[in-house]
């Protein structure tokens, strides 16, 4: 029976962890990681439905791999996370050299499936309810929990990890389709996710990342005490060794006065808030069904501002969505012009089936308009993401530094190379350093700077 496995991740960061969390539980049972799909006797794709083009992706790189099953029969193929929860059998008919296609619900049964192939009882399905498929209970079950121990060795970097606070989504926002594969919202029990903090902090982690569909909804009952979110930050707040907590992704209504003040008085959480708006007009945010107006957004904005000032504040829009006129993109830009988010994230609207968009709404902006509103959007955001940018350079920032840029991971000798890292507000800064200096968090000076990347040099010697 093979062991080794390779996985390809497209998507979040809570598909990021998922992998991760795989990765662990199949080297848990004896599987070896490879580097490549040739090397590997399992290979797997953790997918994503938010796009078209995520779900185009897999299905491409599923039909190069029939030649390969032809050739190695025994070699097994898998499909997990958001696409096998929403395409299920499809995948099948779609690409019958699928072994194995398991949603994001029930990644902890994968090495037990694993073992029902190999043991000659042909391809495998496993995927939670359909959120009609059964009370809340029922659909909440069929997600199973799946937070295993990771090791150290098994974790991507050593000083820095993801931790999951909770599982699904509520808001039912009209062009998502993460409801219906992420399934129910569901908070993880505080102890659960202090007990993992601790045993990260104690393998040497640094930093650690909360995250949630919505982190800010975060609700969990302790004895006769609920925690939210700045309650649970203080408590984490405690754990010796971690220097920085980040949280992500936010939902705007839930962005209250206590967070913010949390992130304000607890001086180890980042000032780093990814708050998506999606749109700056009231007509687009209502077909979205994303539950506030523009001006409760710039509220929100106004009171960051105000108890948090040294907060930086990132986005995420989407342009084109049904009915979009020019006007109301006209006032999206207005939004990123007064917001000056430090960065935003900006797509396309992509229509998606089993959405309520999809359902209720003709996508009726042309892509060249889709794309124009694109480019508009991401040149003004830029130029604000510069100047930002450059107002940094001959500043001394505190970098936690992740390891070698994207070039110098081609460099095969020499200890000195070109090194990343990111400030507390997320910044990516790139400077020259020995290989030692990975996993510290030292002083850099910033000497100049563009819209995406900071560059600059060890204030010290490290």
């Amino acid at each position: 029976m093979g062991k080794s496995f390779y996985i390809e991740t497209v998507g979040c960061q809570m598909n990021v962890l998922d992998s991760e969390l795989v990765a662990a539980s199949l080297q848990r049972a004896g599987y070896q990681a490879v580097d490549t799909p040739r090397q590997a006797d399992a290979i797997f794709f953790n997918t994503c439905s938010v796009r078209q083009h995520a779900e185009d992706k897999i299905y491409s790189a599923l039909g190069r791999l029939k030649h390969v099953k032809d050739r190695h029969p025994h070699k097994v193929i898998g499909v997990l996370g958001c696409m096998a929860q929403k395409d299920q059998e499809r995948i099948f008919r779609r690409a019958p050299h699928v072994d194995l296609v398991v949603g994001p619900g029930q990644l902890a049964q994968l090495p037990a499936l694993l073992e029902r192939i190999h043991g000659g009882m042909g391809p495998q399905i496993e995927v939670s309810l359909d959120r009609k498929g059964g009370s809340r209970t029922e659909v909440e079950e069929s997600f199973e929990r799946f937070d295993p121990v990771r090791e150290a060795p098994a974790r991507p970097t050593r000083h820095q990890a993801m931790v999951r606070i909770m599982l699904g989504c509520d808001k039912f926002c009209t062009y998502c389709i993460v409801p219906s594969v992420r399934g129910p919202e569901q908070s993880r029990p505080v102890e659960q996710i202090e007990a993992e903090v601790r045993q990260l902090a104690d393998q040497g982690c640094l930093e650690v990342t909360l995250i949630g569909q919505t982190v800010n909804s975060y609700r969990a009952v302790s004895g006769v005490r609920t925690f939210r979110l700045s309650d649970l930050l203080a408590r984490l707040h405690g754990i010796e060794g971690i220097r920085r907590f980040k949280f992500v992704t936010n939902y705007p209504r839930h962005m209250t006065t206590d967070l913010l003040e949390a992130v304000r008085d607890l001086e180890r959480v980042s000032p780093y808030l990814h708050v998506p708006a999606q749109s700056g007009a009231n007509s687009v945010l209502k077909r979205m069904k994303r539950g506030y107006t523009v001006e409760q957004y710039r509220e929100m904005l106004a009171e960051i501002r105000q108890i948090v000032p040294h907060a930086a504040v990132t986005s995420d829009f989407i342009v084109g969505f049904c009915g979009e006129s020019e006007d109301d993109f006209q006032e999206t830009v207005a939004l990123v012009r007064e917001a000056r988010f430090k960065n935003s994230f900006i797509f396309k609207y992509s229509p998606r089936a089993g959405t309520k968009s999809a359902e209720l709404y003709e996508d009726d902006v042309s892509d060249e308009v889709k794309r124009r509103r694109n480019n508009e959007l991401l040149a003004i955001q830029n130029a604000i993401s510069e100047e930002q940018s450059r107002a940094l350079v001959d500043q001394t920032l505190e970098i936690l530094v992740e390891g070698p840029s994207k070039a110098a991971q081609r460099q095969t000798a020499g200890d000195i190379l070109q090194l990343t890292g990111r400030t507390v507000c997320d910044r990516i800064v790139v400077f020259p350093g020995h290989r030692r200096l990975i996993g510290q968090i030292l002083p850099v000076r910033i000497t100049k700077a563009n819209a995406f990347t900071l560059f600059g040099e060890v204030a010290v010697n490290g």
